[in-house]
């Protein structure tokens, strides 16, 4: 009996380091004490919502429900890793280009900025670009100010963001015909010349 404690405890113990990793960083965006009224009167609960990222380019959010804080931000947290999406950066700071989101009634503008112009967004945007690891963006949320609609409107903008290099592979083009810039100037000179 004694041995087969042993080897559960070993096998806990193998498992805990591979699971904790300090990889992903995790912001608590809201939290919400719901109620139940029942028979006997009220039971209350937590609702949690969190964003988890590495500031390199992943992030995900997760909510989470459960009679006591912790245990519903660990739930969150738990989701918000297993809905994590890849989001290309330029220079690893700012977004490639500019983008809308959109769900429900929130609606988020994200426009790329430049070096050393910061994170101008409000709250639960902020946590979503602060874990994705961008450092330059300026965001405007309009319409609904839900916590749970404007990240799920940053998401979704977050995943219409492509860079040049996905989208020289769709249309089976070289990155450097992608980022050329359409000769203007040489129109007007051949004109002069005549």
């Amino acid at each position: 009996m004694a041995e087969r404690e042993n080897r559960r405890d070993n096998r806990g113990s193998d498992r805990a380091p591979r699971e904790e990793t300090p990889e992903f960083a995790d912001r608590l965006v809201a939290i919400n004490r719901v109620s139940k009224t029942v028979k006997g009167g009220k039971r209350f609960g937590f609702a949690a919502l969190v964003v988890v990222g590495d500031q390199r380019g992943r992030v995900g959010f997760g909510k989470g429900k459960a009679k006591e804080v912790p245990e519903a931000i660990r739930k969150a947290t738990e989701q918000a890793k297993r809905q994590m999406i890849r989001v290309a950066l330029r220079d690893g700071r700012t977004l490639h280009h500019d983008t809308e989101g959109r769900h429900g009634a929130g609606k988020v503008v994200m426009r790329t900025a430049v070096a050393g112009t910061g994170i101008i967004a409000g709250g639960p945007m902020r946590a979503v670009f602060e874990m994705l690891g961008i450092q330059d963006v300026v965001a405007k949320s309009m319409g609904s100010s839900n916590p749970y609609n404007m990240v799920r409107a940053t998401m979704d903008g977050l995943k219409q963001e492509s860079s040049p290099r996905q989208v020289a592979q769709r249309r089976g083009k070289k990155v450097a015909d992608i980022l050329k810039r359409p000769e203007t100037d040489a129109a007007p000179a051949e004109a002069v010349e005549a």
